[in-house]
């Protein structure tokens, strides 16, 4: 596997990053780097904190700048997670958890910009809030809120083509409730799904049934009776909700913290509140085999309730106590 540890020039560089310039010698320029080296970001932080430009712009020039590289076509392995940068802070309880997201394949009148929040501590969780672009986030106010027809449980939301899917409060079911006309659309029991605390991830919360999008479609992650609490990933069909497939993985869904799916591939985080924690399985469909592994990945603020990989940003998502956060990752060429 790829184990990597930052060679010293890299850890240097990170030491003196908060203290203006950097010599010129501690960070390689991106040239000099092999794909998988995540030097180049350690080197656009210190540019973007010398010369004050958003993280997100810069990593999207960065990404435009260079549109044939691997990093940004294709579909692969993840080799590497960044530093998370964060886009909000919860200011009530409510927000101690949460999901927040971007639609990777939006419907107008939403744009790949429009982002999506649910703050989701208590019982009666319907609010859905939605913002302009991820930078409203931070300034507080959404240009509006839907209130759900059903309270959802837990963190596991997705916003796919216009639609946010989540599982009702106290249901082994999967709803779709369409953003544009406000109502469900479609709603489907996953079979033998464990809810409501039977096998959420090694924080609880009720995260027995989670969500994924990657660049193949929808997927859920669950577990069952008959899977002894292994995970179980089904991929389903967008409009109806039918499942299409359906993979039993061999990785005990209350041994890891969370996980999402990119290229077809499950990746499980290992902990939630440890802060140099790591990506410690992955179970590619497309063999139907899992591998250990051992990629870096931190908790900076401690609680992880929600990670969730976009397709279209290339970015995973995440809810780290309060905070909402965004990681950049880089997969191998397949």
């Amino acid at each position: 596997g790829l184990a990597w540890s930052p060679p010293r020039a890299a850890r240097a560089g990170a030491a003196v990053r908060g203290a203006g310039l950097a010599p010129a010698h501690a960070v390689p320029g991106p040239a000099a780097a092999p794909r998988w080296d995540p030097q180049p970001l350690a080197y656009q932080e210190l540019q973007s904190e010398r010369t004050e430009v958003p993280a997100s712009r810069l990593l999207e020039e960065t990404a435009l700048a260079r549109p044939g590289s691997e990093d940004s076509a294709g579909c692969g392995e993840l080799v590497w997670v960044g530093e998370p940068v964060v886009f909000g802070r919860a200011d009530s309880i409510a927000g101690k958890y949460g999901v927040w997201m971007k639609d990777p394949e939006p419907v107008p009148p939403f744009t790949r910009e429009t982002t999506w929040r649910v703050d989701t501590v208590g019982t009666e969780v319907r609010q859905l809030f939605q913002y302009e672009a991820a930078e409203q986030l931070a300034r507080g106010y959404p240009a509006k809120v839907h209130i759900l027809p059903r309270p959802l449980e837990s963190t596991g939301a997705v916003i796919y083509r216009g639609g946010l899917f989540f599982q009702p409060r106290r249901s082994r079911a999967v709803a779709r409730y369409d953003l544009r006309g406000e109502a469900v659309t479609a709603e489907k029991e996953i079979p033998g799904a464990g809810y409501h605390g039977q096998y959420p991830y090694s924080w609880g919360g009720y995260t027995d049934i989670d969500l994924a999008v990657d660049e193949t479609g929808l997927w859920v992650i669950y577990s069952t009776e008959k899977a002894r609490g292994a995970i179980v990933l089904s991929k389903l069909d967008p409009e109806t909700l039918e499942i299409q497939r359906t993979w039993e993985t061999n990785i005990r869904k209350r041994g890891v913290a969370n996980s999402f799916v990119i290229c077809g591939t499950l990746y499980t985080v290992s902990s939630y509140s440890a802060p140099n924690a790591t990506i410690n399985f992955a179970y590619d469909t497309a063999t139907s085999t899992s591998r250990a592994l051992s990629i870096p990945f931190e908790n900076r603020f401690r609680y992880l309730s929600m990670v969730d990989y976009n397709p279209t940003e290339r970015q995973l998502f995440a809810w780290d106590s309060f905070n909402m956060v965004t990681y950049p990752v880089r997969l191998s060429r397949a």
